[in-house]
């Protein structure tokens, strides 16, 4: 557990770091409207500027709220359209497990992105900028947006890091929960293109910038802003990053910006929306299991790695291109992507309408218990993280079985919800209302009984059939 520190003066006390606020804490910003432009970047330097790494806000966690908001306000939007739903229950909780999945290693490390920079700082600076200085803090803005831009090609041009970045883009819809569909090795390469900051910008300059331009970006995962007129020049927007999101040809390795579109206009990597997007990836993935969304391609890497003949080839494979093959240029040949035709249509596999309430309540019971861990990890045991991030996991992958369908679901399915039983019983998880407790543990129970029978069903028409 992280140590406070002692307090630097009698009429400032500091928050430690890595303590999240609590839940309350957090609703508290859910009307100021500092929290509104927190999504936009508009914050002024005079108000985002800290001496410290640890007076830094979690501005990401102070977020979370308006994630929320603003996906409940896409959600009735959609419901309240006639050309059709863009927003489906499987999608929509895959999108949100990625993201839930891909925060987890955060219980048991610090951030790469800031460890690594800190570290570079200390060791390595060649000038020490001053934190408290505008420039300073427009200087770092337009490196950290350089530096996303540069780490998002390179996701998709080098084979190696686009197996972790092809999770964000396997949605084959475009709305505000798409956002969240994040990769968990991701996070392991992003940190060394914000290195040559650390040569000169303070660390607390950099933590501030590297969440803004993070929270930027999820407003513009949306079909329902269209264009906004001359902003579209200097800024990158929802009509600049649903070309980004595209499998048609004329989409393909295009708008990699973060904030700015203008490093795409300079780069030569800019193409404006034209022909109506279809969305995912050139050859989709066909499941909503979370562990197969997250980590599919690394197999299949591993496969043409091991095929490829000679020790070129086998590193031109990492290295060069997801398109590439012996012969072709670095990138591959976009005459290779599988034209679009306009009948293309998502992967959406009929299940029955009371699935989808069950599963969709045991998500939100889910969410409490994984709100609980990330806001409260450092006044728990580890015990209790350990058991929680289990029940998170299992929970994760048992969902998906349901959404997906699959034979081994219903046994999956029993397996966890006495799981949750027993963490009930001991203690381990409680509602965040109280008077839910007895109802949700009614409801578990009932959900163990009916996966029993669904086991035993199974179980009795396999052996009907082999007989």
């Amino acid at each position: 557990m992280c140590e406070e520190k002692e307090e630097e003066s009698s009429s400032k006390v500091q928050t430690p770091v890595g303590v999240h606020k609590r839940p309350s804490d957090i609703n508290a910003h859910l009307f100021n409207p500092t929290g509104v432009r927190m999504l936009f970047s508009l914050m002024t330097p005079n108000e985002s500027s800290f001496a410290t790494v640890q007076e830094v806000p979690k501005y990401v966690n102070q977020a979370t709220p308006y994630f929320f908001g603003l996906i409940l306000l896409e959600i009735i939007l959609d419901l309240l359209k006639t050309n059709g739903r863009r927003i489906k229950i499987n999608d929509f909780i895959t999108s949100l497990s990625a993201g839930m999945m891909s925060r987890l290693p955060q219980l048991m490390m610090r951030s790469l992105e800031l460890s690594v920079y800190i570290y570079v700082w200390n060791n390595f600076r060649l000038l020490e900028l001053p934190w408290d200085s505008a420039w300073t803090w427009w200087l770092t803005f337009l490196g950290v947006d350089m530096g996303y831009y540069w780490f998002h090609r390179f996701a998709h041009e080098l084979n190696i890091l686009w197996a972790a970045h092809q999770v964000h883009h396997s949605s084959e819809y475009y709305n505000l929960s798409t956002a969240l569909r994040q990769s968990v090795t991701q996070q392991f390469s992003s940190w060394a293109f914000y290195l040559p900051l650390a040569l000169m910008v303070p660390p607390s300059v950099f933590a501030v910038h590297v969440q803004f331009n993070l929270l930027y970006q999820f407003w513009i995962h949306t079909e329902l802003v269209k264009d906004l007129g001359p902003l579209e020049w200097i800024l990158n927007t929802p009509s600049h990053h649903r070309v980004h999101h595209g499998r048609n040809p004329y989409c393909i390795d295009k708008n990699y910006a973060g904030i700015l579109i203008i490093w795409d206009r300079m780069f030569g990597t800019f193409a404006p929306e034209s022909d109506k997007v279809v969305y995912g990836l050139t050859h989709p993935i066909g499941t909503f299991e979370i562990w197969t969304v997250e980590f599919l391609y690394y197999p299949y890497l591993w496969q043409r790695f091991w095929e490829a003949e000679g020790i070129s080839n086998k590193l031109s494979v990492i290295l060069k291109g997801p398109g590439w093959t012996p012969g072709k240029p670095r990138l591959g040949d976009i005459a290779d992507i599988p034209q679009i035709t306009g009948k293309e249509r998502p992967h959406n596999p009929a299940w029955s309408p009371a699935m989808q309430v069950y599963v969709v309540v045991h998500f939100l019971l889910l969410l409490d218990v994984y709100n609980h861990l990330l806001m409260d990890q450092m006044i728990l045991s580890e015990m209790t993280v350990l058991l929680l991030t289990a029940h998170v996991l299992l929970s994760l992958t048992s969902l998906g079985f349901l959404i997906d369908q699959r034979a081994n679901a219903a046994e999956m399915e029993m397996l966890r919800c006495v799981f949750i039983m027993a963490l009930q019983r001991f203690g381990y998880v409680k509602p965040l209302v109280p008077l839910l407790a007895f109802p949700i543990e009614v409801f578990v129970l009932i959900s163990v009984v009916y996966w029993s029978l669904q086991c035993v069903n199974q179980r009795t028409n396999r052996m009907k059939k082999q007989n």
